[in-house]
């Protein structure tokens, strides 16, 4: 979230980021409320002291004054309980209305929405196949890879079975980016799929409500996480950190669950858009004037993975209208995918977001310099290494033969056991 002190002298920066993303946020509602909130808590500070004041003055009382001061005190307590009151409800619409406010947004992100991404450079050529190229369904259906009737019998719409290579690739891909993100110094962990409400919120995700792409579960303050970033960032919740750790690297396998409201048409088929995929995520905590250099090296970390699998790709800055609230500026690696509409197009298959202080704030995450008795905020990054359903279609559709096997890029064949699969 924002800080709330500095609403009012921001006010016009806020009112950009908000009109730049298409958001509609009550910013001048949230600077009133602001002005309310602080306004209730003089006045609950100065109750207060007057009815200290009163109970230090009836300790010398005689006892024929003490029935009257009883009752002035009695009306002192019932005043400072109507202040509280009267501050929790503004706070709580104070705070409601901070959390509808995003991050503020970098000065070159474009303008615009999904189709105004600026292109940043490519890696690679789309290949250009001698025979009629097939999609990662018609190729999982062949050499028996994956399943989605038996899965939408079982759980529903949008859920599959990985079967036979396709689990080798599922394993090989988790630790192929393992290995890559362990030379450049990131600690792994095994992160928990479930994260209270209130963190999930926190890290800046809406975990209910219809606009939600969370799952909850039903009689427990818990959801199913959508990514390993929240549960990586829920780590570092409410510490003070050593200067000398920063920055910090993590690296997060979980399973992610989406609801994917609303996600339909042929681009989203098969395993582009789906309820449940394993994913390696990226999580970075720095100083305030380190994270943009760390997003570039998310962004190049993310790049190496890429490029050993032999997948070609573009890196493209996401305009403001596309970007979550979060996110101070994103960067999506979008891999060929011949299979995706009727000549094949870009498909999203990793991204990486500077979140600056939003998260932080809220999570109460801090640090402190040498020799400086102020707490400063950190700067929180998040990046996907490598997300298994996306990155599995790209390699089967990339890497396909004329004879209908599937080659298995080189940096995946160690983990593999094989060069090619196929019938």
């Amino acid at each position: 979230m924002l800080d709330p002190k500095s609403l009012a002298e921001r006010r016009d920066e806020i009112a950009l980021s908000c009109q730049r993303r298409g958001m509609a946020a009550d910013v001048d509602g949230a600077v009133a409320l602001h002005a309310e909130v602080t306004a209730r808590q003089t006045e609950l500070n100065e109750a207060n002291r007057r009815r200290n004041e009163h109970q230090q003055a009836g300790k010398a009382l005689e006892p024929n004054e003490r029935k009257a001061h009883g009752l002035e005190g009695r009306a002192l307590k019932e005043a400072v309980g109507r202040i509280e009151a009267q501050l929790e409800s503004t706070r709580a619409r104070f705070d409601a209305e901070l959390l509808r406010l995003p991050n503020f947004v970098h000065p070159d992100v474009p303008d615009g929405g999904e189709q105004d991404a600026r292109e940043l450079h490519r890696f690679g050529e789309p290949p250009k196949f001698t025979f009629p190229a097939r999609d990662h369904l018609e190729i999982g259906a062949a050499l028996d890879l994956l399943d989605f009737e038996s899965a939408a019998r079982v759980t529903g719409q949008k859920f599959y079975y990985y079967k036979n290579e396709a689990v080798l690739f599922e394993l090989a891909l988790q630790r192929y980016a393992i290995d890559v993100l362990l030379e450049r110094g990131f600690t792994p962990y095994v992160t928990p799929d479930l994260a209270r409400a209130n963190m999930v919120e926190s890290v800046g995700f809406n975990p209910r409500g219809e606009e939600t792409q969370i799952y909850s579960v039903a009689g427990e303050d818990l959801c199913l996480v959508g990514t390993a970033e929240i549960t990586l960032g829920g780590l570092f919740a409410d510490q003070v950190l050593a200067d000398e750790d920063l920055p910090i690297r993590a690296a997060g396998v979980s399973h992610c669950f989406r609801t994917e409201a609303g996600a339909a048409g042929r681009e989203s088929k098969g395993l582009y858009r789906v309820h449940q995929f394993t994913k390696v995520e990226m999580f970075a905590v720095t100083r305030p004037e380190e994270s943009e250099a760390m997003h570039e090296e998310l962004l190049a970390i993310e790049e190496q993975i890429f490029q050993g699998l032999e997948l070609p790709y573009r890196v493209v800055d996401i305009a403001a209208g596309d970007l979550g609230a979060p996110a101070f500026r994103k960067f999506d690696v979008e891999a060929w995918m011949p299979g995706r509409g009727e000549n094949g197009d870009w498909g999203e298959i990793s991204s990486t977001s500077n979140c600056t202080d939003y998260q932080s704030r809220r999570l109460k995450v801090r640090f402190k310099r040498p020799g400086s008795k102020k707490n400063e905020l950190v700067h929180m990054l998040n990046g996907t290494a490598v997300s298994n359903a996306r990155t599995i279609l790209a390699i089967l559709e990339n890497h396909q033969q004329a004879d209908g096997s599937v080659l298995v890029p080189k940096a995946l064949q160690p983990y593999m056991g094989r060069e090619r699969i196929g019938p």
